[in-house]
């Protein structure tokens, strides 16, 4: 099979997928693809989860098992294992948002290092991960982003957060993994970053432990990468960013519409696929100082991140780049690379079916946004089923 088309490979995209689980899938591509009934939809299942109708069992079996791992670690072994087996690491995500309150926060925390030890024992696993705001409120991290003055409860409610991040990035060393941080809003993020560069040149001596993220929809992220990189080997340190193009654009834009400043966000998709390319570029042209997880579902940077890997002579399974794709989504692409024996991991979301739902739901609003690749999805499960009758007939 020809190196640029290695994503068609439709056989090995869905090895694991039953037939059955297969036509969920294109029914759930084919329910996503349909706006009106994504809006309809997903203030339905808000209404009946907020009122406590019985529907939990038919999100279980059509979207939550499409999408999420299971409802708790040990609920996620079978997934993983499976995974592995065909050259695909775990990343286990627990994905329960809109959580406040020290307690919950502490929690959170209890989550990670749970998922932490969890990952320590089981090699399919080199990865942990948290949302900033999983941490620590998101008014926290706004108000130090926009340089106002904390009261002296928030000065101590802020080091809560910071022993929060240094306890998590503490148990990653001790672990030997890496520890994935998201990134979140913009106008919160400064509070993230600065958080993140402090771990890691506490953590990050030998090699990147600690890895931020870059969305690379803001037009201000090159810039920042290079700045980071000035700084780290100024400080002695390694730097690891998780990269991908982002995650909250209408969000972004509708905020600085409001309030009347420049949108942080680059004017068009090709912008963003420029800087994307670029920052990647980089990253790779600087891997003995940055280490790299390309979190993309675009075939094309994929194709450019492996050119790239083969022209600077980089071995396909350095582990100091990874590639990654949500669990549910992009098999043609992580698959297809596992087989290539590059390192590719899914990000496999988990947690209560209730407190997953905002993931969930806000998940299927983003996939509306990108028909394209909805579009794709639905082709390749379509082939696939073809392809199936052909083999059985």
């Amino acid at each position: 099979m020809k190196e640029n088309s290695i994503f068609d490979n439709t056989e090995i995209a869905f090895k694991l997928k039953s037939d059955s689980e297969l036509e969920r899938a294109y029914f759930l591509f084919k329910m996503i693809s349909i706006e009106p009934l994504v809006k309809i939809g997903t203030t339905a299942t808000k209404f009946a989860l907020n009122m406590h109708l019985p529907i939990e069992g038919l999100i279980r079996t059509t979207v939550f098992d499409h999408f999420c791992g299971g409802i708790n670690e040990n609920d996620c072994k079978p997934v993983v294992h499976n995974l592995y087996n065909v050259g695909v690491y775990s990343v286990l995500d627990y994905s329960v948002e809109g959580k406040e309150g020290n307690d919950q926060f502490d929690s959170a925390l209890n989550k990670i290092l749970e998922l932490t030890d969890f990952s320590q024992t089981n090699k399919a696993m080199p990865f942990s991960v948290f949302k900033p705001t999983g941490l620590g409120r998101f008014e926290l991290y706004q108000k130090i982003s926009e340089n106002i003055e904390l009261s002296e409860e928030e000065v101590k409610e802020w080091e809560r957060v910071v022993n929060r991040f240094d306890t998590a990035s503490n148990a990653a060393l001790k672990a030997n993994i890496k520890l994935l941080i998201d990134a979140e809003e913009s106008w919160m993020q400064n509070a993230a970053d600065q958080l993140c560069e402090k771990m890691m040149a506490i953590y990050n001596k030998e090699g990147a432990v600690v890895f931020n993220t870059l969305q690379c929809y803001r037009w201000d992220r090159l810039d920042f990468l290079k700045e980071a990189h000035r700084k780290a080997k100024k400080g002695g340190y390694k730097l690891g960013y998780k990269i991908v193009r982002g995650a909250y654009l209408e969000k972004e834009n509708e905020r600085a519409a409001e309030k009347g400043y420049a949108s942080p966000m680059h004017k068009s998709k090709q912008a963003t696929d420029d800087c994307f390319n670029e920052i990647l570029n980089y990253i790779l042209n600087n891997l003995d100082d940055i280490e790299l997880f390309i979190g993309t579902h675009n075939e094309e940077s994929t194709y450019l991140a492996m050119d790239l890997m083969k022209e600077k002579d980089i071995a396909k399974n350095d582990g100091r780049v990874w590639f990654g794709q949500l669990y549910g989504m992009s098999d043609h692409i992580s698959f297809n690379l596992g087989v290539l024996a590059y390192n590719v991991a899914k990000y496999i979301p988990f947690g209560p079916v209730k407190d997953v739902m905002p993931y969930l739901i806000r998940r299927a609003e983003e996939n509306t946004s990108v028909a394209g690749q909805t579009s794709r999805e639905l082709s390749l499960l379509k082939k696939e089923k073809n392809r199936r009758k052909v083999t059985v007939n």
